[in-house]
């Protein structure tokens, strides 16, 4: 009498609820990368090129991506220093700890936040004529824009960024500053090192992996935001996204292979910070083990 099959043996069916997740990885992140990574060497009929790569090389594109990395960069580098801050406060600091599980929270919320809503709320609130711009004006003669403030520039998408940047680095420095173990502290200040010390010698050189690790992934997460950059300041604003935009849908660039050259650039900028924040996080988990 032949022996019934077992399923288990030939399906593993533990892997069954995670397919899903490869099915969506492979439709809509995979297939559409290797598309765009083809198309850049392609050309309008089908052969093989370097031309696009080279288009890239014109002071306009090469002017989108340049502000596009400055932008990218200073809204990590706040981020991660008012992120860091905050997140400290609620972890080794004295803040009350009934403070954290909002600020948590907030954050994870926060963090999420982007594209036509949170432009609308900073235009709303601090915009030409948002809330706070106009009662400034009215209240305490202060124009903000006779300081050099405007919220449709670079700084001003910088600004925007952070609201979802900060949050961002709060949820991923909490818990490296949670794995420093108290017995550091203690030795430190058994042997006569006071608290700037022990963060100058211990601490710091312990998170800074993690904390320029996070600064990669925040550096990317804004290199490739595009729908609140596009809300916020329209075509005017030339970024890498703002550009590949507009030639998606015809505006600019008339070869469509040079915008796949000009996605496969971001995509290369892009991959590269991801790339760093791995290696970096590698390193931070082996000493905060």
């Amino acid at each position: 009498m032949a022996k019934p099959v077992i399923l288990s043996q030939h399906l593993p069916l533990r892997w069954l609820g995670v397919l899903p997740f490869f099915a969506f990885a492979f439709l809509f992140l995979i297939l559409p990368t290797l598309y765009i990574v083809i198309g850049a060497f392609r050309t309008p009929q089908g052969g093989f090129t370097f031309d696009n790569i080279i288009g890239l090389n014109t002071p306009t594109i090469l002017n989108a991506y340049w502000l596009s990395i400055k932008i990218s960069f200073w809204s990590a580098l706040l981020g991660c220093v008012i992120g860091f801050a905050m997140a400290a406060a609620i972890t080794v600091g004295n803040t009350a700890k009934g403070l954290r599980n909002p600020l948590m929270t907030f954050s994870g919320v926060a963090s999420n936040f982007a594209g036509v809503p949170l432009a609308f709320a900073f235009i709303a609130t601090v915009g030409p004529a948002g809330i706070i711009t106009l009662y400034l004006r009215t209240e305490f003669g202060i124009n903000l824009r006779a300081y050099g403030w405007n919220l449709l520039s670079a700084w001003g998408l910088i600004v925007t960024y952070l609201f979802f940047q900060i949050p961002l680095m709060i949820l991923i420095i909490t818990p490296a500053l949670d794995g420093l173990k108290r017995e550091w502290r203690e030795a430190a200040a058994i042997l006569g090192a006071t608290g700037p010390q022990y963060w100058r010698m211990i601490g710091f050189p312990i998170l800074l992996p993690s904390i320029l690790g996070t600064m990669a992934l925040l550096f990317a997460n804004a290199f490739g935001a595009v729908a609140t950059a596009i809300a916020l300041t329209g075509p005017q604003l030339n970024i890498a996204p703002i550009l590949l935009f507009s030639q998606i849908r015809g505006d600019v660039l008339g070869n469509p292979n040079l915008g796949y050259a000009l996605a496969f650039g971001m995509i290369v900028i892009t991959g590269l910070a991801n790339a760093v924040y791995i290696w970096l996080r590698a390193r931070s988990e082996r000493w905060l083990k």
